[in-house]
C-alpha cells in the first residue's frame, strides 16, 4: 500500500478533477503490476496496472488508495474492471465519498465474490485524497499557503524589493510544489510588483499547473509574463461584478478564463473563488500570496497547509509582513496549525504545518 500511495502521488497535479489514485497488483508475493492515474484523470490507476498484469491478474491481490470507482463515466467502472480481470482479493486504503461511488464499488466487488479489505494506511491516504474530498464533500480545493520570509517574517523590504529572500535551492524546491498541485495562485498585488511567470521551471516536469490571479477590478497589467503567456500556460483570473468590461474582453482576447466571484465587504470573498476554482475541477492549490491574501485566507479559515521558507536574514518591522492584518484581539482567536515536518534546505529551512483533516 505504501508503493502505491507513492505511485498514486505522481499523478498529483495533472490529473484533476480526478482524484491521484495508485494501484499495485500483487500475485504469490510478487509485484506483476502497478499504475497510477494518467494526466487529465485517465487511465485510472486501477486500469494501468491491469494492463500490466494482463491474465496473470486472475486470482491476485490489488492494493489501491481509493475506493474502486462503480459508476459509467468516461470509462467503464474501475469495480468491474478489477471483477472481469478475476481478482481474489482487493485491498483499499480509503473509501470514496463521491456519491457515485460511496460504498458502491466495495459493494460490486462483495457481490461478486472479491474479498474486499479496507482501512490500510488510511490515514495517509485521506492526505493525499484530501483536495479530492474536499471539492467532493465542500465543493472547494485543498489550499496549501507558501510563505518564503525572513527570520522576522518579512516577505520584502520597505521599497518593496523581494528577490531574493531565500536561496536557489528554496526556490527549486518550490518549483517541485507547484508540479503537485493544480493550480498556483496570487492575489493582484503580487501579480503587479514581481510579474511572476508561476511556472514549473528547471526540475524536467513538463505539464504546468493553472496560474490563478485574484483581481476584484482585473488592475493588472496586459503586458505581463501572465498576459504575454496566457495561450501557452492557462491563466485564470478571478474577479469582482464591477470589473473593467474592456479589460475583461481584453484578457479574453489573450487567452484567459475569466470566473466572476461575489465580495465581501472590500475585498472579494475567499469562499467563493474557492467555490468557482472548485467547480471548475481544481482539487489542490498552491497559494503564494501575498500578504493580503494569505490573511483573506486564513481569516476564513481556508488554509489547509501551511508552508514556510525562512532565511537567515533580518529586515525589520518597516519591511512588508509575510501576513497583513488579523485583526485578532486574543492569541485564541489565532488560527493553529501542527508541525508535521521540518529541515534544512540549502542555507533555509523548510517548515510544513496541517491541521487536523475535516
Amino acid at each position: 500500500m505504501s508503493l502505491a500511495l507513492s505511485l498514486g502521488r505522481r499523478g498529483q497535479g495533472n490529473c484533476w478533477p480526478n482524484p491521484a489514485v495508485g494501484c499495485v497488483i500483487v500475485k504469490e508475493g510478487r509485484i506483476i503490476g502497478r499504475g497510477w492515474t494518467k494526466p487529465g484523470g485517465r487511465p485510472h490507476a486501477e486500469t494501468e496496472a491491469l494492463a500490466q498484469a494482463g491474465a496473470a491478474a486472475r486470482g491476485a491481490t490489488a492494493y489501491v488508495t481509493l475506493e474502486p470507482c462503480s459508476h459509467q463515466g468516461q470509462t467503464p467502472p474501475c469495480a468491474q474492471a478489477l471483477i472481469d480481470a478475476g481478482l481474489a482479493r482487493v485491498v483499499a486504503a480509503t473509501g470514496d465519498s463521491d456519491p457515485r461511488v460511496a460504498g458502491q464499488g466495495f459493494e460490486m466487488l462483495r457481490m461478486a465474490g472479491i474479498e474486499v479489505s479496507t482501512g490500510v494506511l488510511a490515514d495517509q491516504a485521506a492526505r493525499d485524497h484530501a483536495g479530492f474530498f474536499l471539492k467532493t464533500e465542500q465543493g472547494r480545493p485543498l489550499v496549501t499557503l507558501k510563505l518564503a520570509s525572513s527570520f522576522d517574517g518579512r516577505i520584502a523590504t520597505a521599497s518593496g524589493q523581494s528577490k531574493w529572500i531565500t536561496g536557489s535551492e528554496a526556490r527549486r524546491a518550490v518549483h517541485a510544489m507547484r508540479a503537485r498541485h493544480d493550480a498556483v495562485m496570487v492575489g493582484a498585488g503580487t501579480a503587479r510588483a514581481d510579474d511572476p511567470s508561476l511556472t514549473v521551471r528547471d526540475i524536467g516536469v513538463e505539464h504546468q499547473p493553472v496560474r490563478v490571479v485574484i483581481s476584484r477590478h482585473l488592475d493588472l497589467p496586459l503586458m505581463s509574463q501572465l498576459a504575454r503567456t496566457a495561450n501557452e500556460v492557462p491563466v485564470w483570473l478571478c474577479h469582482g461584478p464591477g470589473a473593467d468590461v474592456e479589460r475583461m474582453r481584453a484578457w479574453e482576447g489573450l487567452g484567459a478564463k475569466l470566473l466572476p466571484c461575489g465580495v465581501h465587504g472590500v475585498q472579494l470573498d475567499p469562499n467563493d473563488i474557492l467555490q468557482q476554482l472548485g467547480a471548475a475541477g481544481l482539487t489542490r492549490i498552491f497559494c503564494e500570496g501575498g500578504s493580503g491574501l494569505a490573511a483573506s485566507l486564513l481569516a476564513f479559515d481556508l488554509v489547509d497547509e501551511l508552508i514556510g521558507f525562512t532565511a537567515g536574514v533580518a529586515i525589520g518591522a518597516e519591511g512588508l509582513p509575510s501576513v497583513s492584518a488579523l485583526g485578532i484581539g486574543r492569541l485564541e482567536e489565532a488560527p493553529r496549525f501542527q508541525l508535521i515536518e521540518t529541515r534544512p534546505i540549502g542555507g533555509d529551512i523548510l517548515h510544513r504545518w496541517t491541521r487536523a483533516l475535516r
